[in-house]
């Protein structure tokens, strides 16, 4: 035994002999790329034309399947949206089996089976996989589209649309597309309630009976199957599936612009701006070019150590993340490079001349050794950490099918990334960046954007509706009428509410409201009491998360048990809102401008840091901005009120949407007391 200690000893003092002669001074020289050995991928054709690819896993007793339809890109005209319908039919019962019987059989089973306009996926245990990847069969090949279920999807689909109306990063989506590939192509075309009030049952099934076909299709397995077994099963389930001629599609291949413009999208709702800077591009996987244009994107906007992320957020404080994309496309001219952010309206115009210095820079300057050095070895590590799952695998399989790539096209993936030099960093950003041929597009609020934006910057601006229509610039304020002040707008918001007299009468307040975060309930009880006293508390499950109490003279606020006393700044901003109505308050400020909303003109009233909109026709308050100071410097804070319902005679909001930085709650009044529930013992 003592031998053994010794000898353990004499190697363990060995190997600290050797370390400390290494020089940790000397950067280590890297190895070489990583020998990459694929998951192995089976492969086999149908006699209808549809392509399987398997993948053996034997880790976990569990099996998916994906099926990709991968059929030229389309125009559908005045029917967008009908392959969408098509595909949120699909799943909803078959010919064979009634909707709640084919549900039922899946969750009894305890799988996941989906359907879409290109395609469907299942995923199951290993011992229900047959019957599941039956079912998804029966879904594929005779799907049931009844007038009932037509309705319920147009149905829905109108809903969503009118949801989105008001939506800035939805209208900034839609626009950019139109803009960037012309509504003529099929990228570009979007679906409008017009456009799907035209489509009708037949046309559902006209376009099912068109497009989804196997000839187009791969089918990727990948699990704990029996490749032999698995190649039957899929036989007997798909050979009987009917192959047809897809039409031949024609469509205007976008260009970009000869100049790099500006085209802006007014929206009056818009707390701050969805900018971003876009040109087309011409890269196809598998390009000669295509890891340096991946790595050159990578360094510029790839992520939290990206050179626009570090200039806009780090530095500026202008957004909560700026990056940038660049897409490939087998479709010629269909490619995207865009880089942008969600900037704060005052520093739009700073946004724009930011983000296109940093374009400017990576394609006029050689990025450093260090920053490609880092970028290769973040896409080295990302490919390693997962090429080894099945379902990376068959996807690469899959990618080499359908665009035709080398069969080891993957096994060089690191090879070629690691021999990307300065130059075609730099080659490859003059070529796809095209900061001098792209559209700046800024969807945002014309009041707060435009001045600045005219003055700063060096190109043209070109003015868009909602819907990609060209119009006029949009109006920077509306004329105040003659005798509007903003003491007579709050006499007209107390008339609107219920009256001078009744409100007099109102000597305390409670309101109670709920709201939903992350799943959980938030509950907010705000009591008033003349003559300025105020409570807030918000509570979670229960739990007082928060509490804010003023007593008309002093106040603290009480954040999970911490007390803090207010400020003398914070004192002077609460005697303003206390009173059960505050708005009284408001006709010491200053009526700034009338501005549209949602299709309705607001009076503007700015008092303080706050501006509050009143309604031209009803009077009503509507908005409140208030304007704080936060860690990347000021920002709005608005609130947005609506449902006005009557308690005792008097009008209250009973719906309020508030908005900071990325969180929107939406506040639910569930009770209002007035002149009952309030005590002394509540503001101390």
């Amino acid at each position: 035994m003592k031998k053994i200690i010794i000898a353990v000893l004499a190697v363990v003092s060995m190997s600290f002999t050797v370390n400390a002669q290494i020089d940790r001074s000397v950067q280590p020289k890297p190895g070489p790329a990583p020998q990459i050995k694929l998951g192995k991928a089976e492969k086999f054709k149908l006699s209808n034309g549809l392509q399987v690819i398997m993948v053996e896993n034997h880790k976990l007793p569990r099996v998916s399947a994906s099926l990709t339809i991968d059929n030229p890109i389309y125009l559908e005209g005045d029917k967008t949206g009908v392959s969408q319908v098509m595909g949120d039919m699909l799943g909803n019962g078959t010919t064979n089996l009634p909707k709640d019987e084919f549900n039922e059989r899946v969750d009894f089973l305890g799988a996941n089976v989906s359907f879409r306009s290109n395609g469907a996926s299942v995923r199951s245990l290993t011992k229900y996989f047959e019957e599941v990847l039956g079912l998804m069969a029966d879904g594929v090949k005779n799907p049931k589209f009844t007038q009932e279920e037509f309705d319920k999807v147009i149905e829905r689909t109108l809903e969503g649309i009118k949801s989105s109306e008001k939506s800035v990063e939805a209208v900034a989506s839609r626009v950019e597309n139109a803009l960037v590939y012309g509504k003529n192509h099929p990228y570009g075309e979007f679906i409008t309630k017009e456009s799907i009030k035209n489509i009708a049952l037949q046309d559902v099934k006209n376009n099912y009976n068109t497009y989804y076909k196997p000839n187009n299709s791969y089918l990727v397995i990948v699990g704990d199957i029996n490749p032999s077994e698995t190649k039957t099963l899929v036989k007997n389930l798909f050979n009987d599936w009917k192959k047809g001629a897809i039409p031949p599609v024609s469509y205007n291949v976008p260009t970009n612009v000869n100049t790099t413009e500006i085209n802006f999208i007014n929206m009056p709702n818009a707390v701050q701006s969805q900018v971003a800077v876009i040109n087309i591009v011409d890269l196809t996987l598998g390009d000669k070019d295509y890891y340096a244009a991946l790595l050159a994107n990578n360094i510029l906007g790839g992520g939290g150590t990206a050179r626009l992320f570090m200039n806009l957020r780090e530095d500026k404080g202008y957004t909560y993340g700026a990056y940038s994309s660049i897409s490939q496309n087998k479709n010629k001219s269909a490619g995207i490079f865009r880089a942008g952010a969600a900037v704060r309206n005052m520093v739009t115009d700073s946004a724009v001349v930011e983000i296109q210095k940093e374009i400017n820079k990576i394609r006029y300057q050689k990025v450093t050794p260090e920053e490609l050095k880092n970028s290769k070895a973040e896409y080295i590590g990302n490919f390693v950490r997962n090429v080894q799952k099945p379902s990376v695998a068959a996807n690469f399989a899959l990618n080499i099918a359908r665009y035709n790539l080398p069969s080891n096209f993957y096994e060089k993936y690191l090879e070629n990334i690691n021999s990307v030099t300065l130059d075609d960093i730099q080659n490859a950003a003059i070529k796809y960046f095209r900061g001098d041929k792209a559209r700046v597009i800024i969807t945002g609020k014309g009041i707060d954007v435009l001045k600045n934006l005219e003055k700063t910057s060096e190109y043209k601006i070109n003015y868009f509706d909602a819907y990609a229509n060209p119009t006029e610039k949009p109006a920077m304020s509306l004329p105040i009428p003659k005798g509007v002040t903003a003491s007579s707008v709050i006499d007209d918001y107390l008339k609107a509410v219920g009256g001078k007299d009744k409100i007099a009468n109102v000597n305390s307040l409670v309101t109670s409201s709920e709201a939903k975060i992350q799943g959980m309930q938030l509950s907010l009880v705000q009591k008033n009491a003349t003559p300025n006293k105020s409570s807030v508390t918000v509570s979670m499950m229960g739990n007082v998360m928060q509490k804010i109490v003023f007593d008309g003279t002093k106040g603290y606020q009480e954040v999970n048990g911490q007390k803090k006393e207010m400020a003398k700044d914070e004192l002077e901003e609460i005697k303003n809102t206390a009173a059960p109505f505050a708005d009284k308050n408001y006709k010491t400020g200053s009526l700034d401008r009338i501005e549209p909303i949602d299709g309705n003109n607001a009076y503007v009233i700015k008092h303080g840091k706050k501006e509050v909109f009143y309604d031209v026709k009803s009077g009503l308050k509507v908005k409140e901005v208030k304007t704080a100071q936060g860690p990347q410097g000021e920002v709005k804070i608005p609130m947005v009120f609506s449902d006005y319902k009557e308690v005792n005679g008097i009008k209250f909001p009973h719906k309020i949407i508030q908005k900071n930085g990325p969180m929107t709650l939406e506040f639910i009044v569930k009770e209002i007391k007035i002149n009952e529930g309030v005590s002394d013992a509540d503001f101390e």
